[in-house]
């Protein structure tokens, strides 16, 4: 299987306006800038540049909960 199969993102609405009225290329290049950041398709890239075993996932996942928590108690017990 190729890794770009392994790849899923989000699709951008497929609403193709081309170009506007008076758009000028900085202003294209913009917009589509803008949607590609909306849809996270580089996020989604960039987090599926290397391979991640696994357990790397789950102990990053559990450790961000248990900050979660730590601060959810933080938070409490400074309202009391």
């Amino acid at each position: 299987m190729s890794r770009a199969s392994n790849l899923i993102v989000k699709p951008l609405k497929n609403n193709r306006r081309g170009r506007k009225v008076n758009d000028t290329p900085e202003r294209m290049i913009r917009r589509f800038t803008r949607k590609v950041k909306k849809a996270g398709i580089l996020n989604e890239v960039r987090r599926r540049r290397y391979y991640r075993k696994p357990s790397e996932v789950r102990n990053e996942r559990n450790n961000r909960i248990r900050r979660e928590k730590a601060k959810n108690k933080n938070l409490r017990s400074k309202k009391n």
